[in-house]
């Protein structure tokens, strides 16, 4: 029986991570840490330990512990900042992981921009600020209404906001700078790209493309309150194939990353000629649903055990073999996933298909 350890266990991402890995056709022994007192109380672990902040100086110690305590086999740390912390402190938790190294997975919005621009990757046009003196002259730069705001880094929409003009941009940003929540610098304003949303999960292994999918976003829970309709993860989402997504999502990572090791999600939006850019690379992470995926696909479209990428990727991590996959559209086009709090998650297509997940 494999033994994991399971960082960040109580988030969405992690709580489903570990519902993918209980549906696997072996058994594990799954140990699960959060630093939230409530959130620990979530996921389907036999073993629940509620941790410090990642940079708490008793944090690696306490994963070190854990991994003898528990005889641990492996370790996946979900959220991205744990996820350096372990990348970083390799030598200090012996358990095995499955992660880039710490500097590709701790890259900033911005940086990212910037090396895939450089090799020729399609991205949004993009701007920096110091001071409140240089948003006229970036905001023309731009050259789009509305500019997207955003910072370089964070997740769930972090501090985004599009905006029409330079004095909404002022206010927007001088209103958290002012709350010492961010810095002028920390922020990045980018060309709008109106269409379609889409996300390209994949699995690489020492350079190696395993997997992937593609999916569109459609709509975000609570969007109606949310400033700029964004909430992070998706309410409503939907399986898409394109061969144009798969094309430039392995080009972004491995422009990013020589010899991809690890999980690798690549978000995109399309400009106004329907072209997809990049504008963000999350590496050493798995989307808040790509495990929710995997776990739909063996509960409800009766796909092989290859379908559960949380499963292949424990696989991997731990040196195992898996058979020969598809590398590209792993899931059936024109299946949507709708979740949203309180309703359950349920596989739905058009014409009035659904099954639910959980």
């Amino acid at each position: 029986m494999k033994r994991i350890l399971v960082t960040g266990s109580g988030g969405v991402a992690g709580v489903n991570f570990v519902n993918a890995l209980k549906i696997a056709n072996e058994k594990m022994f799954i140990v699960g840490t959060d630093y939230d007192k409530y959130h620990i109380e979530f996921p389907d672990v036999d073993v629940r330990v509620r941790s410090p902040r990642h940079d708490n100086s008793g944090f690696v110690p306490l994963m070190s512990s854990l991994v003898k305590k528990h005889q641990i086999d492996f370790v996946h740390p979900q959220p991205s900042v744990e996820a350096i912390v372990i990348a970083k402190n390799r030598q200090a938790i012996s358990g095995r992981c499955y992660l880039p190294d710490w500097r590709v997975i701790a890259r900033d919005k911005l940086e990212t921009q910037k090396i895939l621009e450089k090799k020729k990757v399609r991205v949004a046009k993009t701007e920096t600020i110091a001071n409140a003196k240089d948003i006229p002259k970036a905001f023309k730069s731009v050259g789009t209404k509305p500019v997207w705001v955003r910072a370089k880094s964070g997740a769930g929409g972090r501090l985004a906001l599009p905006c029409n003009s330079s004095s909404e941009i002022e206010h927007w940003t001088k209103l958290w700078v002012i709350q010492r929540k961010v810095k002028w610098s920390d922020y990045m304003l980018q060309e709008f790209l109106p269409k379609r949303n889409i996300a390209w999960d994949s699995l690489w292994f020492e350079g190696e493309l395993i997997t992937s999918f593609c999916r569109e976003r459609i709509a975000y829970p609570f969007k109606h309150i949310s400033v700029s309709g964004i909430t992070g993860t998706p309410s409503v989402s939907k399986i898409i194939v394109d061969k144009r997504i798969d094309r430039v999502g392995e080009r972004a990572v491995k422009a990013l990353d020589p010899k991809p090791h690890g999980s690798y999600s690549v978000d995109l939006k399309e400009d106004n000629d329907g072209e997809p850019r990049v504008t963000e690379v999350d590496a050493g992470k798995f989307h808040t649903t790509t495990p929710l995926w995997g776990y739909a696909a063996i509960k409800c479209l009766g796909m092989s055990e290859s379908a559960n990428i949380p499963h292949l990727y424990v696989k991997l991590g731990t040196g195992g073999h898996v058979d020969r996959i598809v590398k590209h559209d792993l899931y059936p086009e024109d299946v949507y996933l709708l979740r949203h709090i309180d309703c359950g998650a349920w596989l739905w297509r058009e014409g009035g298909w659904k099954k639910r997940i959980l």
